[in-house]
């Protein structure tokens, strides 16, 4: 039986390799230094090619920006390295660039050289090239002309995309070191370990006020919460969550904060047993959210009905879940317990869930629920992943996983939708290709007006909750903890994109 007690004697062993993981944080990087800041992040990542980089490291150690950005307040999409935007026709959209800004090499950036930065985006990446729909693009002094291969209200709010971000293309060793336009540059990368940052000094907009900043990784939350206990670190992100308690004691700030995330449970409904819709429909009647939120999540959740949180105008009020039990699902497919075992044509009902540990609270999820489903017979075999895109995408011997996702980081249910649910769609790792299901997504594309597109974005919602190709879990809380009597200008937001800023300091 899962016991979080487990887990935690579990999370004690590993803490002291986790805080010798921690190489980044030697003596001369210490957080005692001026103008030195060292944030330590719970994702590791091998590339810094911002193009292929699925961390989205180099938009968020403030290495790259990107054509336009994300105010999550507001939920709205502000000028960034382009100042202005319109239609010219239904299908060609006109940008005019920001002037005056140089490359991190003293290159400038003209409308040439954004160009040639989102060409090679679209041909190193085939999300960016399905989300974007690019036909052409054509430069017209110093705007760019986009034309695009549809009517497609949402391209503005696809160029936030981290992966479209602006790079010198013709700078060498892109993966190690990238030039941006962003207030820092890379002086030292580690693959799987750190980046080290140093204020660029020519920045087109307010100077860093930081002149040196450690960007390091470690995907255990005990050690990064003891880098930050032993003041080897100055933030953490998503410190371990029995830990809050014990830091706000110690006169350290949390942040807790509602993000555009959920905790889902993909299913792979190409191959195997969860192709049955009946045996979907069992995995999630088995799934009691409410402890997920109250013992894996110690409470810095809530409980999800589906992929998007509630305050958005798309998200739907959900039919409340009918009584069938998982067993009368199962029934339903088929399947008769027998010596113990849900069995179908004499074959046991036996899963592969796949887990990662960047995100410590999945692993407690896969366990909750492998306990839950041999309590009624199934069984659940649980294989530990790196990389999950990677594994899901590539690989079909699976039939559930654990993942987590950024549901509408632009402010639009489309990108979720789109990237999720149709056969293109770049995080489609369930393999739906459902023809009803694609022409409603087509028609959410061409639609402009944003009363009929959050119409038609709630009754997608609704019809993929009835087909469950995912269970919903939880949307859980953002956790950074923080020296506040060192660190200012931390902002924790919603959207996860924007982390390492001009504005942040130490005292």
């Amino acid at each position: 039986m899962f016991t979080y007690k487990k887990y935690l004697r579990q999370t004690v062993r590993t803490i002291a390799l986790g805080a010798v993981l921690l190489s980044g944080c030697s003596p001369e990087t210490e957080s005692t230094e001026s103008d030195h800041l060292t944030f330590v992040y719970n994702f590791s990542t091998l590339s810094l090619d911002p193009h292929r980089d699925s961390s989205y490291v180099p938009l968020r150690a403030g290495v790259t920006e990107t054509l336009v950005r994300l105010d999550d307040e507001k939920l709205t999409v502000e000028p960034w390295l382009a100042k202005s935007w319109k239609n010219e026709t239904e299908t060609v959209w006109r940008l005019e660039l920001q002037q005056g800004i140089t490359f991190q090499n003293g290159k400038t950036v003209d409308a040439d050289a954004i160009k040639s930065s989102l060409e090679r985006s679209i041909a190193e990446n085939m999300g960016v090239k399905n989300a974007l729909k690019i036909k052409s693009i054509k430069v017209d002094g110093n705007d760019l002309l986009f034309e695009t291969n549809t009517v497609y209200p949402e391209f503005i709010s696809e160029l936030v995309n981290p992966n479209t971000a602006i790079i010198d293309t013709t700078a060498k060793k892109i993966e190690a070191r990238p030039i941006g336009t962003g207030p820092f540059t890379v002086s030292a990368f580690s693959p799987g370990t750190k980046v080290e940052l140093t204020r660029f000094e020519g920045y087109w907009g307010r100077p860093a006020k930081l002149e040196t900043v450690n960007f390091l990784f470690n995907e255990d939350a005990g050690a990064r919460t003891m880098s930050l206990q032993s003041g080897q670190a100055d933030i953490v992100y998503r410190p371990e969550a029995e830990s809050v308690d014990r830091l706000k004691k110690n006169g350290f700030a949390i942040d807790v904060t509602e993000t555009f995330r959920v905790h889902q449970l993909t299913m792979n409904v190409t191959d195997g047993p969860m192709q049955s819709l009946p045996v979907r429909k069992a995995i999630d009647a088995l799934i009691d959210r409410k402890q997920l939120v109250d013992h894996v999540l110690q409470g810095y959740a809530t409980v999800a009905t589906g992929p998007f949180i509630s305050s958005f105008p798309f998200a739907p009020d959900y039919e409340q879940r009918t009584d069938q039990t998982a067993i009368s699902y199962l029934k339903q497919a088929g399947y008769i317990l027998q010596d113990g075992q849900m069995q179908k044509d004499g074959q046991p009902l036996t899963l592969t869930l796949l887990t990662y540990s960047a995100r410590p609270d999945l692993p407690l999820i896969a366990q909750v629920l492998q306990d839950d489903a041999k309590k009624i017979g199934i069984t659940i075999k649980i294989r530990q992943i790196d990389v999950p895109e990677e594994y899901m995408s590539s690989h079909r011997d699976w039939d559930l996983a654990t993942y987590s996702n950024l549901t509408a980081p632009r402010g639009d249910a489309g990108y979720y939708l789109n990237a999720t649910y149709h056969p293109q769609g770049g995080l489609n790792f369930s393999g739906v290709n459902d023809g009803a299901l694609t022409k409603q997504l087509d028609q959410l594309n061409r639609t402009v007006n944003p009363a009929k597109r959050n119409a038609l974005a709630e009754q997608i919602a609704r019809d993929v909750d009835q087909k469950q190709f995912n269970s919903f879990l939880l949307h859980p809380a953002t956790l950074v903890a923080y020296d506040q009597s060192r660190v200012k200008g931390w902002k924790t937001e919603k959207s996860e994109y924007y982390m390492i800023t001009n504005m942040l300091e130490v005292k």
